[in-house]
């Protein structure tokens, strides 16, 4: 459909318009007068740190308080390894990735590659998840070829309805394309700060081949960077029913 000159201008004032009556209008441009809590929740070990690592760290770098909840300790993840003896790794490789980054690491039980949603696993994680009476939630996109993704994200969506729409939600992606499907940001963070950071923190699950997953990652770190005109970024979706927090500016 051709598009003339005074359409374009008449769609762009209505909607700088829209923008100006949404509640995330100047949402990053503010900063928060008081110390956030942030939640990161992740299907298995790495998943926080590849989807949001450089974030969580500049979150830190300004003094707020971070979480990394973990559904699985990543039980299935190491091949010739017990579940037992994968889940000593990977914690270990979660609770090193968590210091590098500035982070606490929370682990809800679950097990790699057998995660359930049922009413006692949606009470459980709505226990876990309001008890840290989180400012802001950031999970799994829920359009994932990963069922534990996908147990992460609508566990995380429904313990955000039980909050009464209380804390803001944001959506990650991770390996996209592959995994996660039809994402299309609203919100990104420029990470050129500490994405090195982040590298070394995915860096930090050894047994989970960084070099290879890491590569997908930096090319995301790279695109979403060309999309929002710096050199690294993280894209994010925010819920628009959910209160929106600043995020960091560059």
């Amino acid at each position: 459909m051709h598009i003339t000159r005074r359409t374009l201008l008449r769609r762009s004032a209505f909607s700088a318009a829209a923008l100006a009556l949404s509640p995330l209008a100047g949402a990053q441009d503010r900063e928060p007068s008081r110390r956030l809590k942030i939640v990161v929740i992740g299907g298995h070990p790495d998943d926080p740190e590849s989807a949001a690592g450089g974030t969580m760290a500049r979150f830190a770098d300004l003094g707020h308080e971070i979480l990394a909840v973990y559904l699985t300790r990543g039980e299935a993840g190491i091949r010739g390894k017990s579940h037992e003896e994968a889940a000593r790794i990977r914690t270990a490789e979660a609770e090193e990735a968590c210091r590098i980054l500035g982070a606490k690491p929370r682990f809800a039980g679950q097990i790699d590659g057998a995660t359930e949603l049922n009413p006692d696993r949606y009470d459980g994680f709505a226990r876990l998840l309001l008890a840290e009476n989180p400012d802001a939630a950031f999970t799994h996109w829920p359009v994932d070829t990963h069922r534990d993704h996908r147990a992460a994200s609508l566990l995380t969506y429904d313990a955000w309805l039980k909050s009464g729409r209380k804390f803001a939600l944001y959506y990650f992606e991770v390996m996209t394309g592959s995994q996660t499907q039809t994402f299309h940001p609203t919100d990104y963070v420029n990470i050129t700060a500490t994405e090195d950071r982040k590298r070394k923190a995915c860096f930090a699950h050894a047994s989970q081949n960084p070099q290879e997953f890491y590569e997908a990652h930096a090319l995301m770190n790279r695109f979403r960077g060309r999309e929002c005109g710096c050199k690294y970024a993280e894209a994010f979706i925010h819920h628009e029913q959910s209160p929106a927090i600043p995020l960091p500016r560059d």
